[in-house]
C-alpha cells in the first residue's frame, strides 16, 4: 500500500500558482502518444470493460500497475466492487475493439462490446483479450479519488505477451507505427 513520504511536503511558496487552464492541459497531453489498452473486469455474470491510455507501471518487483478509470463510466462500479482487472494492451489491428470499448460504434453498449475480439480468462477471471501485446491479470490493491478518475493501483497475478506493434494514441485519434 501507499502513504505519504514521512517528512515530505511541497516548497510552501508554490501553493499560490494558479493551475494552467483544463484547455491548455489538455492541449498539451493530445500531443503525447500513448498505448491503448482494453480495461476489463467480470463479477458474476456482469462484465465490463473501457478503452484506456491512462496506464502506467509501477514496479518491477514487486509487479504492479496503476490504471486510472473515469467514475462516471458504468464499468466504474464493476470494476471496483469485484476488485479485479484485466488490463490488455492492443495491439495496431485491434483498432476496431479499442472503438467498441470506448463507445464510439453506435449501439453498441455494455456487455454486447464483448462481441469484438476473441476472449479468455487467465486467473481472476477477468476478460482477457486474445492477440493483445500484453495482457495483465490483476488484483487491486489500492483506490484514491482524482477528481474525475479513480487511481486503482494492482498487483499483477498473471501476465502474457504477444508479439506485434501498438495501437497508438494521439492528437484525438488512433495510430498505427509505419
Amino acid at each position: 500500500m501507499s502513504a505519504t513520504l514521512a517528512g515530505w511536503a511541497p516548497d510552501s511558496t508554490l501553493a499560490s500558482q494558479a493551475m494552467v487552464e483544463p484547455a491548455a492541459h489538455k492541449g498539451g497531453m493530445r500531443q503525447f502518444a500513448a498505448g491503448v489498452t482494453i480495461i476489463t473486469t467480470a463479477h458474476g455474470d456482469e462484465r465490463a470493460g473501457l478503452t484506456a491510455t491512462a496506464m502506467v507501471s509501477v514496479t518491477a518487483d514487486p509487479p504492479r500497475l496503476m490504471v486510472f478509470i473515469n467514475k462516471n463510466v458504468l464499468a466504474a462500479d464493476i470494476m471496483l466492487r469485484r476488485g479485479a482487472l484485466g488490463v490488455n494492451v492492443l495491439a495496431a489491428e485491434q483498432e476496431d475493439i479499442a472503438k467498441a470499448f470506448a463507445g464510439m460504434i453506435p449501439d453498441v453498449h455494455g456487455m454486447a462490446r464483448f462481441n469484438h475480439g476473441a476472449w479468455d480468462t487467465l486467473v481472476t477471471g477477468s476478460p482477457m483479450l486474445s492477440g493483445a501485446l500484453a495482457s495483465f491479470d490483476t488484483r487491486v490493491i489500492g483506490v484514491t479519488e482524482e477528481s474525475t478518475h479513480y487511481a486503482c493501483l494492482c498487483e499483477v497475478l498473471a501476465a502474457r505477451e504477444t508479439p506485434g506493434l501498438p495501437l497508438l494514441y494521439f492528437n484525438g485519434a488512433f495510430h498505427r507505427l509505419p
